[in-house]
């Protein structure tokens, strides 16, 4: 009888021992699971903060933690918040250096304007799409409404410069696209610069996988092309853009125009034109109308 209660008791003590073994092994996988499950949260959380980055001039919150180290040979964003104000409702920018002139960005979409309101108003320069490539087709287009808006626009004394917006395979497109560009401005006197304009398309494109390295080389190449003709060119991009998408180390020598919809943009490297807002409204432009700065140095 008493050996028969020693091997209960000692079955009782294997029992209890493998119960807690268990039960250890359960904290200890659920543990884990909860870290891998935050984590996952986590990286979900910086992956939709990227993806709704689709709008031009949308803010990316905390962006000194999305900046590459790479970048860190640009030069950075000087512009004082106190040398931004309004002047008859157009939004200027001066220091002892550097004076913001107010311009605007037009395309097909504005319709029939009327410069002459537009240039009595104190917009300074105009920015005008000559065109765009097909995001399906990839067929390139001139924009229906490009030789009313530069000629109206040089006939009232504003400085033009243009964009084309890209759809870019690799740098032979990219190349094409500066041809047809050029092409399109042979005779116009063109004094602002001519910008390479690539961005998403909300439904799928022929362009959906496009990369950091390919899309810089091609917004390198339209721009060497453009300036091999003797204009400036540049490169327009929202803050995940630039930050994400361009790798803006290799395309420092072009304009930088950027696109944010703040007060005083907090962009963290330096550029030579911003984009404040896509909801302007100016007087000769029946629709809403982006407005902009163009920063010059006075020196």
């Amino acid at each position: 009888m008493k050996e028969q209660k020693r091997r209960s008791r000692g079955l009782t003590i294997i029992l209890l021992l493998l119960a807690l073994l268990l039960l250890a092994a359960v904290v200890w996988g659920v543990g884990s699971a909860l870290q891998k499950l935050m984590a996952y949260s986590q990286d979900t959380q910086i992956g939709t903060q990227q993806s709704e980055e689709e709008v031009p001039g949308q803010p990316v919150e905390d962006a000194e933690s999305t900046i590459p180290d790479a970048l860190e040979g640009l030069p950075r964003n000087r512009y004082e918040p106190s040398g931004f104000y309004s002047e008859d409702g157009i939004l200027r920018y001066e220091t002892d250096s550097v004076e913001g002139v107010p311009g605007i960005d037009v395309s097909s979409h504005q319709g029939e304007i009327d410069w002459q309101q537009v240039k009595d108003a104190g917009i300074e320069f105009a920015m005008i799409r000559v065109g765009y490539r097909g995001y399906e087709t990839g067929e390139l287009a001139l924009d229906e409404y490009f030789t009313h808006n530069v000629e109206g626009a040089l006939a009232a004394g504003l400085q033009v410069g243009v964009y084309f917006f890209s759809q870019a395979l690799n740098e032979e497109e990219a190349v094409e696209e500066a041809e047809y560009v050029l092409e399109q401005l042979a005779d116009y006197e063109i004094t602002y610069p001519v910008i390479f304009d690539w961005e998403e398309v909300s439904v799928p494109a022929r362009t959906d996988e496009m990369n950091m390295l390919l899309l810089t080389a091609c917004a390198k190449a339209f721009c060497q092309r453009v300036e091999e003709e003797g204009f400036r060119a540049g490169v327009y991009f929202n803050q995940a853009y630039g930050y994400q998408q361009f790798n803006l180390l290799s395309l420092k020598d072009h304009i930088f125009w950027l696109a944010q919809y703040e007060d005083v943009p907090t962009f963290v490297y330096n550029f030579q034109m911003w984009q404040y807002t896509n909801e302007g409204s100016v007087p000769g432009i029946s629709t809403n109308v982006d407005l902009n700065l163009c920063f010059w140095s006075k020196s």
